[in-house]
């Protein structure tokens, strides 16, 4: 019976980019480089701010998947190759190296030795590199591992093989690879398969030819083609909003205290050359300007693209901070509007209102502006392997194009501010700033220091980790009211002190044309909004993991949240920003020695609850 697998266009970025390994109907695939990709049919995506910031000459989409009434065979589209190559049958054991003369139209895998043919499955491990390299693993070698070099090269086959299953075992250790060459008979079982075991590294991914194969000396460390460890996405977004309407760098006070520093026109003047790096550390220092927002002023004074960082290139490029026009457009005195980016300005429909927790919540909020529609281009940059820090393999891996594959989401948010004053106060106290200092020695010692301090700016500012917080609690509690799944919901944080920035979006996107159905923006209407934030407060101040919970002084991967668990703030890893990571509820709702944010309304609410309940 013939077949047709089909990934959707959305996927060919996320979660089956270039370098991802993904199973479909028992069949075992990896997405190719971009360079493969059919350069007729695939289509352009528009992003100029976005490329801009990437350097990169715009974006294209693979061409969307047909469905099963419109189908069209060998349409072009994004290109994935069978991997692993050594598969079995699960009826007679054998192993085959599968080869893509092999490859028959519409048809899975068959054994041939079997009668009627089965279908051959893919083996279970492969092996990577801290290089970026994926391969599958010399099972011959494998399975004469345990012989000397001598005995191993009297054995003339390498493809004579079964994967076996003993029923006398169970786990890894009943597992075998077993050679049955004539005369040979050398076996091993995998019980010690993952890790590193001195395999050597082919210097390439799949689908690279043999030419393209470089020296790699990385260790090997074998794995499940499923594990975490395998893919790390190098993921980069941004809205779609009028930047005709928006001038961020010249209304921003930290730009211009950079433009009047009395070494920049001298930084402009040797840009590029080695005496910039002493103006530009000087001007840093001076006014505290991050490396982002200097590039993209050298850029916009000379006219030209922000220049990539010098030493390495295969080091993790350096994240743009794309939050800046952003929040100028969502804070903007009259929010610009467009066909994809329209805006209308609300309130939580509590003026007035002296009673609490209502007056309370009133004072600690500030602009509600809801997004009716809403466009981002998600781009892939690249990936990495074994860990988020090691090599960036660049989604060309020939290094020839100058274009990003992406894809562009149409949806609706809402966007909401704290009041001012009242974080200024809370952040000041120095109670939360000892609290944030220990979370931020934690970041200081992780492995993903760089890539969160693109978020977060040079400082990790008290209310980086609140909003953050806040935008988990407020997703958690509208995945209830809203109709969405917490996993439909993202967010993006706007908290960088140095640029004035004290605000969250939540949206929804989705890769129809026609964008989500506008519950969000319901739910971000008055009186409901205000109703929801008071029962996100309630919810928030216990956790069922309480009070082990509010109590850790550190736990998360890399200890890089307190008071944050799956029973209370932890959303799904494609909902957040940083990846489930610096997180604390007590900055919320208070906890032991740290006065919270909306401590204030929880006690409140705790009060206006027993009063009703004594006059019941």
């Amino acid at each position: 019976m013939s077949r047709t697998l089909r990934v959707r266009q959305s996927q060919t970025v996320l979660p089956f980019g270039v370098g991802a390994v993904f199973d479909i109907q028992g069949e075992s695939f990896v997405a190719t480089g971009i360079g493969d990709w059919p350069s007729r049919a695939k289509q352009k995506v528009e992003s100029p701010r976005l490329a801009s910031r990437l350097g990169v000459t715009g974006f294209y989409a693979a061409p969307a998947a047909a469905n099963d009434r419109y189908d069209t065979p060998d349409a072009p589209g994004a290109p994935y190759i069978r991997f692993p190559s050594w598969l079995f049958c699960g009826a007679c054991r054998r192993m085959k190296r599968w080869r893509i003369a092999d490859e028959r139209a519409g048809q899975p895998p068959r054994c041939s030795s079997c009668s009627p043919a089965r279908t051959l499955a893919p083996m279970r491990f492969v092996q990577i590199c801290a290089a970026g390299h994926l391969g599958d693993i010399d099972w011959w070698f494998w399975a004469h591992s345990r012989r000397e070099a001598g005995e191993r090269r009297q054995c003339g086959e390498r493809e004579k093989l079964r994967f076996l299953v003993s029923e006398r075992a169970s786990g890894l250790e009943a597992l075998s690879i077993a050679c049955t060459a004539k005369g040979c008979g050398a076996t091993r079982d995998l019980l010690d398969i993952l890790g590193t075991h001195g395999m050597r590294c082919s210097g390439r991914n799949p689908w690279q030819r043999a030419s393209e194969a470089l020296e790699c000396v990385k260790p090997v460390q074998v794995v499940q083609r499923t594990a975490g460890n395998l893919y790390y996405p190098v993921m980069h977004s941004a809205l779609d909003i009028p930047e005709t309407d928006v001038s961020v760098h010249a209304a921003d006070t930290l730009a211009e205290r950079v433009r009047e520093h009395d070494l920049w026109v001298s930084l402009c003047r040797v840009s590029g050359t080695p005496r910039a790096a002493m103006f530009r550390t000087m001007i840093q220092e001076d006014t505290g300007a991050d490396e982002e927002l200097i590039d993209a002023l050298i850029a916009e004074e000379t006219g030209q693209t922000p220049a990539a960082p010098s030493g390495d290139s295969s080091a993790p490029p350096a994240r743009p901070d794309l939050s800046r026009e952003e929040w100028a457009a969502f804070t903007a005195s009259a929010p610009p509007a467009t066909r994809d980016f329209a805006l209308r300005e609300t309130a939580l429909g509590l003026d007035g209102e002296s009673e609490e927790p209502w007056a309370g919540l009133r004072t600690r909020f500030g602009r509600i502006v809801l997004a009716d529609r809403l466009r981002e281009v998600r781009a892939l940059s690249g990936f990495t392997r074994v860990s988020p820090d090691a090599t960036v393999v660049p989604a060309d891996t020939a290094r020839r194009l100058r274009w990003l594959p992406a894809v562009e989401v149409f949806g609706e948010g809402m966007f909401l501010t704290l009041d001012r004053s009242q974080l200024a106060s809370w952040e000041s106290d120095g109670r939360v700033r000892q609290r944030v200092s220990g979370l931020r020695a934690d970041l200081d010692r992780s492995f993903q220091k760089d890539r969160l301090e693109s978020l977060t700016g040079p400082e990790l500012a008290p209310r980086f980790v609140l909003l953050h917080t806040l935008a988990h609690l407020l997703i958690r509690q509208l995945s209830f009211e809203s109709g969405y799944t917490t996993a439909s919901l993202r967010e993006r944080i706007y908290a960088r002190p140095e640029q004035d920035q004290y605000g969250i979006l939540v949206y929804t996107a989705a890769g129809d044309a026609e964008g989500t159905l506008g519950g969000l923006v319901r739910q971000g209407e008055p009186p409901r909004l205000a109703e929801t934030l008071l029962r996100m407060t309630e919810a928030a101040a216990w956790c069922s993991a309480d009070p082990l919970c509010a109590e850790h002084t550190g736990q998360g991967f890399g200890n890089l949240n307190r008071a944050a668990c799956h029973a209370c703030a932890l959303l799904p890893e494609t909902s957040c920003e940083t990846g489930n990571a610096l997180l604390d509820r007590a900055l919320v709702v208070g906890g032991e020695h740290v006065p919270g944010y909306l401590e204030a309304i929880v006690a409140s609410a705790r009060a206006a609850a027993a009063t009703a309940l004594e006059q019941t």
